[in-house]
């Protein structure tokens, strides 16, 4: 009787122990075919995004095991990091510079999204995923600059204690009020390591399903065809197919080149730490993805810091639904690719605006013991 196919190695060459290991594991179901342009880097920038959101969590897990989130303490917990903590500097100035990198990647992720209308029908509830994903991954951002308990990380926490107080009853997690039994900076260290990380994941799960399930998009203006019967690698190739497999390798050889930059910059700068907290003084601004927000609370307040982000983000998400351009082709979509390319321009002119403004008093001086 013929062997069954579905019982028949894939590649009768391989070793029996990679036989078994795949008839487990399916690892050869990898290897499905995708179209060629996904190796390019501006395609592999959400994968590269993932790679160091990984070693994020993996320096996180190591720092977590030296600080203290009591405010009493929480300084002196990083102090040791840095001083006495094996490889702590190191660590904690990779998982500073790394962030940026993640948060720069990302963003040049969504840019080559919205360039390529690669949120078309039907990956609109992609994009999506991805601005909560976005959102999610300055959360994290926010909160970890509070953590270090600096004069900056107090400014910032202040600021978020004003915005819960703005939103009333459902921001009353944000605030003191929540609970006298943990302080404020227990909780959002607890949202930073629990809370961010696991809606991270369930999110970036779903965008990969979602990834996986409609396939690469196409190159703007064209349209991608399955391929044959591409059992080989040159026959792939000569239909304009890689393996994914292949695809992954360049996620990570460009992950590690990223990760490699984020050492470097550990090793020669470090990760900032401010001075000590003086709440009588507003004396610092945020990180960069955070300083176009500036200019607006030196001209609106702190309602600014509420709904701006609000609005932004969902106008973001709303993108996929305001296209109605018949294609995907860049000189079809030009009006809205100009409206975004000024949109970038504009929070690229208030972010070196801020940065070139002197510190504001925007929240009013309270005591330090935000418990």
């Amino acid at each position: 009787m013929a062997q069954d196919a579905r019982n028949r190695p894939a590649h009768p060459d391989r070793s029996k122990a990679w036989q078994w290991i795949d008839s487990r594991l399916g690892l050869e179901s990898l290897a499905y075919p995708i179209p060629a342009h996904a190796n390019n880097v501006l395609y592999t920038l959400g994968g590269i995004t993932l790679f160091g959101i990984v070693v994020l969590i993996i320096s996180g897990i190591y720092l977590t095991q030296f600080y203290h989130a009591d405010p009493s303490q929480a300084r002196e917990s990083v102090n040791y990091i840095i001083s006495t903590a094996r490889l702590g500097e190191y660590v904690r100035g990779l998982h500073f510079w790394l962030a940026n990198l993640v948060v720069i990647t990302l963003l040049l992720h969504l840019v080559r999204v919205f360039a390529t209308g690669s949120y078309r029908a039907p990956r609109e509830l992609n994009w999506v995923v991805g601005v909560g994903l976005f959102a999610i991954m300055l959360g994290l951002v926010f909160t970890g600059t509070v953590l270090k308990w600096d004069q900056e990380g107090w400014e910032a926490l202040q600021h978020n204690q004003e915005i819960g107080e703005l939103l009333g009853g459902a921001g009353v997690w944000f605030t003191p009020d929540f609970t006298d039994s943990t302080p404020i900076l227990e909780r959002l260290f607890i949202a930073h390591i629990a809370v961010l990380p696991f809606l991270l994941a369930g999110l970036a799960g779903v965008h990969l399903l979602l990834v996986k399930y409609h396939g690469i998009s196409a190159r703007p203006g064209e349209v991608i065809q399955h391929p044959g019967h591409t059992d080989t690698r040159e026959a792939m190739e000569h239909e304009g197919y890689y393996r994914f497999t292949s695809h992954l390798a360049d996620i990570v050889g460009w992950g590690l080149l990223v990760t490699a930059v984020g050492s470097l910059l550990a090793l020669v700068f470090g990760a900032p730490l401010g001075e000590l907290i003086d709440p009588g003084e507003e004396k610092t601004k945020p990180l960069w993805m955070f300083l176009p927000l500036y200019p607006f609370e030196d001209w609106f307040g702190i309602k600014a810091l509420l709904w701006l982000p609000f609005v932004g983000l969902l106008g973001l998400a709303a993108i996929p639904f305001i296209d109605r351009f018949r294609s995907s082709g860049l000189r079809v979509r030009m009006p809205l690719l100009i409206a975004g390319a000024v949109v970038l321009a504009t929070l690229a002119a208030l972010g070196i605006y801020a940065q070139a403004s002197t510190p504001a008093e925007h929240v009013p001086g309270v005591e330090e013991g935000a418990g």
